[in-house]
């Protein structure tokens, strides 16, 4: 008498066609290769993409962020946008004073400090690059009068959450 022979399991046959569908998607991604060059641009772009449907017909500008900030149990999570014609109509002259803020390198090397963890006079004084207290107050001052820092408590000063992603936005422009 014939032994009976072992049906596969319905989970065994499962498994088996999903790695049948794996290869046969990977054969077909790869004899075309315009569908993962779409993909791919669809994946690096996401934003731009999203934005695509939702853009005013002169067109947008949107940057936004989630950035995890050291001493904060929850990361930054930021967005801002504005049509063209929005940013057309500013007042291009008043934004200066925040961008002049920016525009010194002993002022952004105070911020990268601060962002590293470094928030009081005392701290930033150690560090030769900075100078004297007097001067050190000096870039703070105007650092905090454009908003880019805020006492958090006497003497300790913080990028303020609401400024982190136009701060990394700016940094990452300005890189090109």
């Amino acid at each position: 008498m014939p032994e009976p022979t072992s049906e596969p399991t319905a989970e065994q046959r499962l498994a088996a066609l999903e790695i049948r569908v794996a290869e046969l998607e990977q054969r077909a991604r790869a004899a075309d290769p315009a569908d993962s060059a779409e993909t791919a641009y669809t994946e690096q772009f996401f934003a731009l993409e999203a934005l695509k449907g939702r853009v005013p017909e002169d067109g947008a500008v949107v940057f936004a962020g989630v950035v995890r900030v050291q001493g904060s149990p929850e990361p930054v999570q930021w967005q801002y946008g504005k049509s063209v014609d929005e940013i057309e109509n500013l007042d291009w002259s008043a934004m200066a004073g925040n961008l002049d803020a920016l525009g010194h390198p002993v002022r952004l090397s105070l911020l990268h400090a601060v962002w590293s963890g470094v928030g009081t006079v005392a701290e930033l004084k150690e560090r030769e690059e900075f100078g004297t207290s007097g001067q050190i107050y000096h870039h703070i001052n105007l650092l905090v009068a454009a908003g880019w820092l805020v006492t958090r408590k006497r003497g300790h000063y913080v990028i303020p959450a609401e400024r982190v992603v136009p701060l990394l936005v700016v940094l990452t422009a300005a890189r090109g």
